[in-house]
């Protein structure tokens, strides 16, 4: 006598529909967040306010992070010689490779250091608006930067000014 044996399909079939469900929300938030970086165009032209607002004494660092990567900042001062407040900054970071041609491309909000001890401390420039004369140390965090770059100082644009 053969016995058959009948195969219960319920367990399987929750687990390929998790297993679906998982991937899907992985996908979509991954791409809300490559959706919502903003990067601007090698070409696109600074902000007409922007020469009101010299960026100088960059200064490049690199920390680990707990994954095993790298996370690159970019430290400077910005000082505010125009007449308007500036509640708002956003600047093209662009990073070359050893052809000087852009390898990576990336627009942030410029955040402004708050305190330095015990940590690093940023906030949004709106927290702590530029009036005219002010001066203030920024940072600029990177997660990642292509393995493509040359090790030298990215450009660093002004793109957009919001004052009032």
């Amino acid at each position: 006598m053969i016995e058959t044996r009948e195969h219960n399909w319920l367990p399987l079939a929750i687990a390929a529909v998790v297993v679906v469900v998982v991937a899907a929300v992985v996908v979509l938030v991954m791409q809300h967040g490559k959706g919502s970086a903003h990067v601007a165009p090698v070409t696109a032209l600074a902000d007409p306010y922007a020469t009101g607002l010299p960026l100088s004494g960059l200064a490049m660092s690199e920390s680990g992070n707990l994954a095993g990567g790298k996370v690159t900042y970019l430290d400077g001062h910005i000082v505010n010689k125009g007449s308007k407040t500036v509640t708002g900054i956003t600047v093209q970071v662009l990073f070359r490779n050893s052809a000087q041609e852009v390898a990576q491309n990336e627009s942030q909000p410029l955040k402004i250091i708050r305190t330095r001890d015990p940590y690093v401390d940023l906030e949004p420039v709106s927290a702590a608006p530029l009036k005219p004369g002010d001066e203030k140390e920024f940072r600029l965090i990177f997660d990642a930067v292509t393995p493509d770059w040359d090790g030298a100082y990215p450009q660093v644009r002004i793109l957009h000014v919001q004052t009032q």
